[in-house]
Parts: structure tokens; C-alpha cells; sequence
């Protein structure tokens, strides 16, 4: 797709693309509102995106388009990441319909029981992985087994900032490497390399990394393996959800069998947390005795917990459409802004300029790594990100005869793992939102996240890694 093409056959009138100092300029404009918007002023976030999105379209304007067709970008931008909006209100459904259910509740309940907290932080992340690998989605993992984790860190006093760095590293891990994945579909696919020897090349990276993350949780949890777990009030909590709910597992869990199951045998994210959801609605209904009424308004907003204790009732009465409308109106506005500056060519010329004096390999990958990061920041998505990067990094690779998974690779390291550590993108608002944790409290220990595109490089610089286009095996740096 060209710059002047957008979805569904529409096109751009043809303008001139800005210059390297106006797109320099564009751009210093969206981060320098944002970052003195949030960190000086403490502002709304939806407000400094709408003036955001005022100073683009004007940028836009000074091209030559007209308003008919900032729109037009802006709905494009929109359009691409209609599957992740879809997903968005069905997380809601999801979560609000597992409450309703009684498999959160039974997850908390066994949990409790399972997890100490010299292991608790090492065992979370192994768990997280396995769920998100198997699923492919890592906001299903955090909206599910997320949750429950972060229930039970914080009845064992593990800073929740902590917690949820590990439910979105180990959640970030099979986003990145599940072939159910969209996103590992999406990179495989606009990169154009099979899917499986994406896969391949991530492992170069992505394995040793994880081992690092492993210890170093492993030892983190070291320092909270003195906590005396609250005996008296971990049995509080059991006896008030015995007394709110029936929690036979075998009935339950049935809801997230169920989305397990479908997800294994690649049916898409829609279609198996939908019918995870109707079957969570007949148990509430069905085993749990709620009115059915009551069910179906739970989807839109959950009503809080019954079980008496304050803390437990707020966790038990999340989820439903309405609790994602901040987070969905942010993501909108975030992704109009991307599309302005993707079809407006402003992006485009700076990797351009930037691409043009590249010539060692190793300096090609971490750029393509920064600027998957700075595309998240920029458009508020990784799809657009990702496809975007493939487009403008494909030649560059292909001249140093690297194999085009290495390409897509990188891409994902730039874009599918900082997605989640910037407060716009649509990532970084709903884990923010679905853990209760600010974004910039939980980077910090997002150590996946942060790590592997630096063991990327690292190993790269070194030579390790590399798959060439002819020989398709590990080489070394020219």
C-alpha cells in the first residue's frame, strides 16, 4: 500500500511529502505535549490527544490535504486496528463473565494455596508465558490469570508494580512467539517469511532472555520470602468466597478450558473468547444461581463482589464493556493521530533519512528496533508499527543478504514488546486499566520487555543469531 492508497480502495489526493525538518518538527510537537502534559501538568491524557491530534491535522493541512482527507487518514488509522478494538470490549465481557462465573473467584481460591512468596513472582511469570503461548493473546492472559495474580501478590505484600511486571512479561512472551499470535502472524506475513521460521528466529533471542527474566524474578523474590503470609486473613478470604460462590473446579474452569481449547486449535481470538463468555454466563446462571438479568448486565458493568471484605468485592466486581471505555475512547484518539502521521509521509521520512546512512548490520537492527518504538509512540499500535517497518526496512536487509525472519524479528522486538511500556498506545492503557497499576509504575519491572531488544543487539554485535538469505544459518557480522 503506497502512501496515497488507504483500506477499501480509497485514495489520497497527491501532495508533496513534508521535509526532514518538518516532520521533526510534527513529531518533537506530539512528544513535547505529551510528555509536559503528563509529567508537568499531570493532564488528562484524552485532552493532550486531542490537542495532539489538532497539531498534526494542522501539520497535515500545511501539506496541502484537506480536511476531507485528514479525516480519511485518521478513520485509517482507525480501520487497521479494528481487530484490537473488537478485542477490547470483549476483554471486558470476558472478565466481567468470569467473575460472574466463579472461575476468577476459583483461581484465587486454589491459588492461594499453590503459591509462596519466595516463588510466587518465578512461578507467575512461567505461568503467564504458558497461558499466552497457548492462547496467543496477551490481554486474555492479563485479563485472566492476570487478575487472580495480582489477588494473590498483593495478600502476600509483593508491591503490585512488581506483579503486574511480571503478568505482562510473561503475557508479552507468548504474544511474541505464539504462532496463535496476531502479531507474530502479522510480522511473519508483512515481512514475507514463513511463520514458523519467524518463530526460529525469535528463539535466537527470546529464550535467553526469558532465562535472564527467570532469575532475576527468582531473585527478587528472594527478598519477600520472610513475608509471613497472612494465615488468619488468606482464610478469610477462602471462607467468604465459599460463601459467595459454588467453586467446584471441574465446573468453574470449564469457561477458560474452553478458550484454551478453541485458541489451540487456531480459531481466532473473537470466536473463542465469545464462546468462553456464553458458557461463563450459562454457569453463572446455571451452577452459580445469578439472575440471568443480572448476568447479561454484567457484561455491560460488573456489579461489585458479595463476600464482605471491601478489598476482594472491588477485584470481584471488575470487567464489562463500560470499565474499557477509557481505555478504548485513549486508543481511539491515539490511533487517529497515527494514522495522520503514517499517511502524511511524516514517519516515512524520518526512517528514510535515517535508513539511507545505515551500514553495518548491527546498526540496521537497532534502528529497526528503535523505530518500532518510536512508531508505537507515535501511532499508538503496533499493528500499523509493524507493518509500516517491514515496508521500509526490507530492502536494507535484503542488501546485507539477511534472511527476511531476521527482519520480522526485529521488527517484533521494537514494536510488539514496547507496545505495552507506553501510556497511549492501546496496549500500555489496557494493562494499565485491567491491573490497576499505572503504566510507568510497572515498566520499570516489565524485565522482558526491557531486556530482550538489548540482548538483541547484544548478541548481534556479536554475531550470534544472524540467518542469511543463501545459507539460512546462524552467520556473523560482515
Amino acid at each position: 500500500m503506497t502512501r496515497n492508497e488507504l483500506p477499501g480502495g480509497h485514495t489520497l489526493p497527491a501532495h508533496p511529502l513534508p521535509s526532514f525538518r518538518h516532520a521533526i518538527l510534527c513529531l518533537s510537537g506530539v512528544f513535547l505535549m505529551i510528555s509536559l502534559g503528563m509529567f508537568a501538568y499531570a493532564a488528562s491524557l484524552h485532552a493532550i490527544m486531542f490537542l495532539a491530534l489538532i497539531w498534526v491535522g494542522v501539520q497535515a493541512a500545511l501539506l496541502g490535504y484537506a480536511f476531507t482527507d485528514i479525516r480519511k487518514m485518521m478513520n485509517s488509522g482507525i480501520t487497521q486496528a479494528l481487530p484490537a478494538i473488537y478485542i477490547f470490549l470483549l476483554i471486558g465481557m470476558v472478565i466481567a463473565s468470569f467473575m460472574q462465573s466463579g472461575t476468577i473467584a476459583s483461581l484465587l481460591y486454589y491459588g492461594l494455596d499453590l503459591l509462596s512468596p519466595a516463588i510466587f513472582l518465578a512461578a507467575g511469570l512461567i505461568l503467564c508465558s504458558f497461558m499466552s503461548v497457548a492462547t496467543g493473546t496477551s490481554w486474555g492472559t492479563v485479563g485472566t490469570v492476570g487478575v487472580v495474580l495480582m489477588g494473590i501478590g498483593e495478600t502476600m505484600d509483593i508491591p503490585l508494580p512488581i506483579v503486574a511486571g511480571m503478568i505482562i512479561s510473561g503475557a508479552t512472551f507468548g504474544d511474541k512467539l505464539s504462532p496463535l499470535s496476531d502479531t507474530t502472524n502479522l510480522a511473519a506475513m508483512s515481512a514475507g517469511t514463513n511463520l514458523y521460521r519467524h518463530i526460529y528466529a525469535m528463539l535466537y533471542t527470546t529464550v535467553p532472555t526469558f532465562f535472564i527474566v527467570l532469575a532475576i524474578l527468582a531473585l527478587l523474590g528472594l527478598q519477600y520470602a520472610d513475608n509471613t503470609l497472612p494465615t488468619a486473613h488468606i482464610e478469610e478470604i477462602r471462607v467468604a468466597l465459599t460463601g459467595a460462590y459454588a467453586l467446584n473446579p471441574w465446573v468453574t474452569l470449564l469457561p477458560l478450558l474452553l478458550m484454551f481449547g478453541l485458541s489451540m486449535k487456531r480459531y481466532s481470538p473473537e470466536v473463542s473468547m465469545s464462546g468462553s463468555i456464553l458458557l461463563a454466563m450459562v454457569i453463572a446462571i446455571l451452577y452459580q444461581g445469578r439472575a440471568g438479568v443480572d448476568v447479561v448486565n454484567a457484561l455491560w458493568l460488573n456489579t461489585a463482589g458479595t463476600t464482605g471484605i471491601e478489598r476482594l468485592d472491588h477485584l470481584l466486581g471488575r470487567g464489562g464493556i463500560y470499565s474499557m471505555a477509557w481505555t478504548l475512547l485513549l486508543s481511539i484518539m491515539a490511533l487517529a493521530l497515527g494514522g495522520i502521521l503514517h499517511h502524511g509521509g511524516f514517519l516515512r521520512v524520518l526512517l528514510v533519512q535515517v535508513i539511507a546512512h545505515i551500514k553495518r548490520v548491527s546498526t540496521l537492527i537497532a534502528t529497526t528496533i528503535a523505530a518500532g518504538l518510536v512508531g508505537n509512540m507515535a501511532m499508538g499500535e503496533a499493528y500499523i508499527s509493524i507493518i509500516l517497518n517491514c515496508q521500509l526496512f526490507r530492502d536494507s536487509y535484503q542488501k546485507q543478504e539477511l534472511d527476511n525472519a531476521v527482519l520480522s524479528r526485529s521488527v517484533e522486538e521494537g514494536s510488539t514488546l514496547t507496545t505495552g511500556l507506553i501510556p497511549w498506545t492501546t496496549a500500555g492503557v489496557f494493562y494499565a486499566a485491567t491491573l490497576g497499576v499505572p503504566t510507568l509504575e510497572y515498566a520499570p519491572y516489565a524485565f522482558l520487555n526491557l531486556l530482550n531488544p538489548v540482548v538483541s543487539i547484544i548478541m548481534v554485535t556479536l554475531g550470534i543469531g544472524l540467518l542469511r538469505q543463501k545459507l539460512n544459518n546462524p552467520s556473523t557480522v560482515d
